[in-house]
């Protein structure tokens, strides 16, 4: 059940989100507009989850996908949506937050 746990949160083996960005990554930041508004990470683009279906189209598939929302549960649910839809490499970064700190 842990392991099940970790993997939906994106707690599985690390990750080097650095390394990602280096290799052209882009960062979707799946909360609400006011809350991206709050605060985010510099260069993400603000996908609202309820709305990522219809936004698919913005998102290269040739790159590496970093999710990431306010705790890393709507970021798990953007990541599985994503994969659903064809997008091989997409990893959840969890928390905007906690992802920030991950690539300073």
């Amino acid at each position: 059940m842990l392991s099940f746990l970790k993997k939906i949160l994106g707690m599985g083996p690390s990750v080097d989100y650095k390394d990602l960005l280096q290799k052209g990554a882009i960062i979707i930041d799946v909360r609400t507009k006011g809350e991206y508004q709050g605060g985010h990470i510099k260069n993400s683009i603000n996908i609202p989850l309820d709305g990522l279906s219809s936004h698919l189209s913005k998102i290269k598939k040739d790159k590496p996908v970093i999710t990431c929302c306010a705790s890393g549960m709507r970021s798990a649910s953007a990541k599985s949506m994503l994969k659903s839809a064809g997008y091989s490499e997409v990893y959840n970064g969890g928390s905007w937050m906690g992802l920030q700190n991950k690539i300073r």
